[in-house]
């Protein structure tokens, strides 16, 4: 039996007032949403305007009849969520669209309703929750659905450039600066009561979003959750602010080497990425440029002259390495001893030795820079 309010079947007012329900339903929904005002006018007349006749011709039948309507008959609303999805319109935006037209009807029938008839507004509601009930997955399934397929299209189509990219098959149509990175676990991928596999999806995903949030065009990666390739665009990013962005987003020290490619060279710069991070690693978390390992990357070249150089100091033992390494970077003893927490006077002993093993004085400052790179010797060596 058709559902009956101020004498008549819901059913045959909504149909017959078809254009007045609908003319309602779109000034709510500019109203209510201010996204519906950004659309173009034509879209609203056009499109929407057809979804919403449909949308509450689809209600008008479950209002005659009782009965829900079947997948099918939901597949015009779900083939218009698929056309949002492609638009960019947010998918609650789309999903209030239907929440307003049932209010719409409810507000327009229900004020009009007879006393004898309070069990078919209670009937009316019960129907109206179930219908969006029904509505709503087939609509949030059409719409992702889509956007899953345009995420792995921009995915593959992003994937395809950067391996073009980077075996100098395609040529970039602006410059580049190709980020090396090393991503250590985060803490909670090292409890034994947590799910490393999701603690270090989650790592990434914090990671890559922020990378993003600092480009207005897509961020070209090569990323796993220990770390990997990242091509910013433009000639000049703010890379200091970036990585300490993206280090705090990751909660882990990162290590980034950072190496900036023309249009032409983003092979040859990230190979040279891969390069210095290998370099940078042995010097602690942070960025770093080609400038900042100059010494150490020559040295991790194969020379004649690396043994030798790291023979220098291979008589020191590990503490007295520390010491010449705290010195050096100090610049004195009082700094140095601070930072080992020893006396001045423990460091001076430890020079003497250092000098006493090695031949080489490192108070005396001709002989400061072979010191140096014996050093860095020492640490390329495998």
């Amino acid at each position: 039996m058709p559902y009956v309010i101020g004498g008549r079947p819901l059913a045959d007012r909504l149909v017959a007032e078809m254009p007045a329900f609908v003319r309602r339903v779109l000034d709510e929904l500019l109203q209510r949403v201010p996204e519906y005002r950004q659309l173009p006018a034509e879209e609203l007349s056009g499109d929407i305007a057809r979804v919403t006749e449909q949308a509450l011709r689809t209600f008008a039948v479950v209002l005659g009849t009782g009965a829900l309507p079947s997948a099918d008959e939901l597949r015009f609303l779900r083939e218009s969520a698929t056309q949002r999805a492609e638009e960019g319109v947010p998918i609650d935006v789309v999903l209030t669209a239907y929440h307003v037209g049932i209010q719409v009807v409810w507000e327009a029938l229900v004020p009009v309703a007879r006393p004898e008839e309070v069990s078919d507004v209670l009937a009316l509601n019960a129907l109206a929750l179930r219908y969006l009930q029904l509505v709503t997955p087939a609509v949030s399934a059409g719409y992702l659905d889509e956007r899953q397929t345009m995420f792995d299209d921009e995915r593959s189509a992003r994937h395809a450039l950067l391996t073009g990219l980077l075996d100098g098959s395609v040529t970039a149509s602006g410059p580049y600066v190709v980020l090396a990175l090393h991503v250590p676990p985060h803490p909670d991928e090292l409890l034994t009561e947590v799910d490393a596999a999701i603690a270090g999806r989650r790592k990434l995903r914090r990671l890559r979003t922020e990378l993003e949030r600092h480009s207005r065009e897509p961020v070209l990666s090569s990323l796993g959750v220990d770390g990997g390739l990242a091509l910013l665009p433009g000639e000049d990013p703010p890379l200091d602010r970036i990585v300490a962005d993206v280090t705090r987003a990751a909660g882990v020290p990162l290590t980034v080497a950072a190496v900036a490619a023309p249009p032409s060279g983003v092979a040859g710069a990230a190979k040279l990425a891969r390069e210095v991070l290998a370099v940078a690693l042995r010097s602690g978390p942070g960025l770093y440029r080609l400038t900042d390992v100059l010494l150490e990357y020559q040295l991790s070249r194969p020379s004649a002259a690396l043994g030798p150089l790291a023979a220098i100091v291979a008589p020191l033992t590990d503490e007295l390495v520390q010491t010449l390494e705290v010195y050096l970077r100090r610049g004195s003893r009082r700094p140095a001893a601070s930072e080992l927490h020893v006396h001045p006077n423990t460091v001076d002993y430890r020079l003497r030795r250092v000098a006493e093993l090695t031949g080489l004085d490192p108070t005396r400052i001709e002989q400061v820079t072979l010191l140096t790179a014996a050093l860095a010797a020492r640490r390329s060596r495998p």
